[in-house]
């Protein structure tokens, strides 16, 4: 009996990639040693294609932001009641707006930094399904049917 005839299916159904247990079929008569060269390939080319940098400083911005918040807040406080505001000490003044911006910049870190894991996350899940389109974009190129 001739069973070379199925070997196509039978590599097909051994071949899985480890990520999203996908099945790859060569169309094209590839033997196995040339299908995992090539699954090998396109999981490489995906992988660096789509990395992506990881974004930083979303702390020290949200500080600087909070910072600039807390002492424009509190130079308005302090305006809304022009009487007592005017018959305070100048350093009692600055004093009051340092400390409240030194108040809202750790706020703003706490918030900065919070908002940058979110974008990372995001950017993760982003570089993730490029990388699966890109892999399977390169297999299918190569002759290989992939399917999920």
């Amino acid at each position: 009996m001739n069973r070379l005839p199925f070997l196509p299916l039978l590599i097909a159904a051994i071949l899985t990639t480890q990520a999203s247990a996908e099945s790859i079929v060569p169309l094209k008569g590839q033997t196995s040693q040339q299908t995992q060269i090539d699954i090998n390939d396109c999981h490489s080319i995906a992988s660096t294609s789509t990395t992506s940098t990881p974004q930083t400083g979303g702390r020290l911005k949200g500080a600087a932001v909070g910072a600039a918040a807390g002492a424009a807040g509190s130079e308005v406080r302090g305006r809304q009641h022009d009487e007592v505001y005017d018959r305070v000490d100048d350093d009692r003044k600055q004093d009051y707006r340092q400390n409240r911006a030194q108040q809202t910049a750790a706020a703003g870190a706490v918030v900065g930094g919070s908002r940058q894991r979110q974008e990372r996350r995001a950017q993760s899940k982003t570089d993730a399904a490029a990388s699966s389109s890109a892999y399977t974009g390169c297999l299918q190129g190569r002759g290989y049917q992939v399917t999920p």
